[in-house]
């Protein structure tokens, strides 16, 4: 009887298995991912939506808040005057609804909770965030420029600058609308 030779010890390999690799058969393919294969795994990624879409509800603008989040947590929130969506006020997500713990009756899906804010509340803080505070920041950068500027010429120098900030606190936009 013949021995296998997948069994078989190579002289001076004492202790030293043979990988499965070296004895089954060739890999027809390469198994490398492309870069475009790379791509689309990115693209995937990036735009995967793993929390569902919660219904609109009117007169309200309605996002997931996260409970892990130790400078903004949740009842910081509900100060603000978000409130948790109800199951019956989301058709289809009474599966989400959560059965125990500390919010136990909200809609959650892992370690985020649907939210609900009063569209009139939202439009205030967007325009806060995203008109007021960037208008006032931009201001500020433009006196600090201006500062330099005059620090510079009382020096006998002068502060170059690109067109960007020689522009700051010329332009006012509109005032944004946030609401959909």
């Amino acid at each position: 009887m013949e021995m296998d030779d997948r069994l078989k010890k190579e002289v001076g390999t004492v202790g030293v298995r043979r990988s499965r690799e070296m004895d089954d058969r060739a890999v027809t393919q390469s198994r490398v991912l492309s870069e475009d294969e790379r791509l689309e795994m990115f693209r995937m990624q990036s735009f995967n939506n793993v929390l569902p879409t919660i219904p609109d509800i009117p007169g309200y603008h309605v996002c997931w808040l996260t409970t892990t989040n130790p400078s903004d947590p949740i009842h910081r929130r509900m100060q603000l005057g978000y409130e948790p969506v109800k199951p019956e006020e989301a058709p289809g997500m009474t599966y989400a609804t959560l059965k125990t713990g500390e919010y136990q009756g909200f809609i959650g899906v892992n370690e985020m909770l649907a939210f609900k804010l009063p569209l009139s509340l939202y439009e205030k803080f967007m325009q806060e965030v995203h008109h007021r505070q960037p208008l006032e920041e931009e201001a500020n950068l433009a006196d600090k420029t201006d500062s330099l500027r005059e620090q510079a010429m009382r020096s006998g120098g002068q502060l170059l600058e690109d067109e960007g900030m020689r522009e700051l606190g010329q332009f006012h936009p509109a005032r944004g609308e946030f609401a959909l």
